[in-house]
This record gives C-alpha cells, structure tokens and sequence, in this order.
C-alpha cells in the first residue's frame, strides 16, 4: 500500500497543466478546463498524475483505463488494485492498495464550530469531542474516520454519517466492518484511511511526496 501526496501551487500551474493535462481523455481534460478557480483545477489534475504515477511505479502498471461503478465510485478496469483519491486547501492524496480502501483528509480549520455537526454524529461520537482537551481537533478526527469509511464502502452519500459509531478505530455499516487508521502528513491537516481489511491497522505505509 502507497500513499502519495502533493501541494499545489499557483506559480506551477500553468507547467502542470501544458505538461499533463494532454495525457488524458478528452472527458478528463474537459472537467479540468471547466474549473474556474485554479486551485480546484490543480487538486483535481494532480489527483489523477499521483494516481498514474503510483500504478506505474509501484504496480507496473502503465496503461491504466479508469471507469465507473454505478454508485459512481471509480475504479481500475482490468486489475485487482484498488485506489482513492482526496484532496483539501492546498493538499491532494492518493493511495493505492492491493484491496478496496478509502482515504479521507480535512484541512483543520481552526474557525469551523463544532457545534453545526452535532446531527451528523452519533450521541457517543459528540460526547467525546464535546469533553476532549482539543475539540477541532478530535472533530476532524471523527469526521476524517467517517468519510474514509463511507468512501472504502462505496455508497457514498446513501448512507448518513451518524448512521454509524467509529469505536476504537473500528465500525459495522450494513453487516460490514471496516476499520480505520490515522495517518501524517502535514500538522494543518487531519488524515485517514479506512477498509474493510483488518491488515491496514498494522501494515506499514509507504508514503511518497510528488514533486514534478
């Protein structure tokens, strides 16, 4: 398992785009085009550089041909190697995994309230953030938890969040059990990953930052 990750950057904007933009489909180049703010267009084009460049690094995979599901989750059409893409202010991630696997980062805004996501938690869940020493902090830990898990499952916004309880690290949606892990990368951001597979609390992550 890989993570790769990058910051994006006004001044190499225009470079990445001249330099990969041309790589992709006509659909891909027409989604990017269709951001009006540099900095979505960036998140979204390194998004899928980090991926290519893991698959070909790391997997030997060259050529790799992206489709849908139909809850819209993408996927690697033609091999068992599974990735998920997140990105936030000024950061984008990537991994990479030989099982399906969610990732989730937050930008950890110090001036965000709490207090507004009490209905998107379970009872316990804001009890623990309510009573922690650092609030936002155990906030966007729960809240990255809870979106890597809904991505490793796949249903996406079908299910609520606080329709499900992380409890130490771990939690059952629909008969399903996923567990997750905390991640760093960056101390302004809060990072996680989540799957179905037992072996992500201890396997060891490669991490490799993107600088091209």
């Amino acid at each position: 398992m890989i993570i790769l990750y990058s910051f994006i950057d006004e001044s190499r904007h225009k470079f990445l785009m001249d330099r990969y933009l041309n790589a992709f489909s006509e659909d891909f180049k027409e989604d990017i085009l269709k951001y009006r703010r540099w900095q979505d267009a960036q998140l979204s084009l390194l998004g899928r550089v980090l991926l290519l460049h893991g698959l070909s690094a790391h997997y030997g995979i060259n050529e790799a041909d992206i489709g849908r599901l139909p809850n819209n989750k993408p996927f690697l059409k033609g091999h068992s190697i599974h990735f998920n893409i997140s990105h936030s202010k000024n950061l984008v991630a990537c991994v990479i995994a030989d099982f399906p696997i969610g990732i989730d980062i937050e930008f950890s805004d110090e001036t965000i309230n709490y207090l507004d996501f009490e209905f998107q938690m379970t009872a316990g869940e804001f009890e623990e953030i309510h009573h922690s020493e650092d609030k936002i902090s155990s906030f966007f830990s729960y809240w990255t938890k809870k979106e890597a898990v809904l991505k490793a499952e796949g249903s996406g916004m079908m299910i609520s969040l606080d329709s499900f309880e992380i409890l130490n690290n771990e939690c059952v949606i629909e008969g399903k059990k996923f567990f997750t892990k905390e991640f760093f990368i960056d101390k302004r951001y809060h990072c996680c990953i989540a799957s179905e597979d037992l072996s992500i609390k201890n396997k060891s992550i490669c991490y490799e930052l993107f600088q091209n």
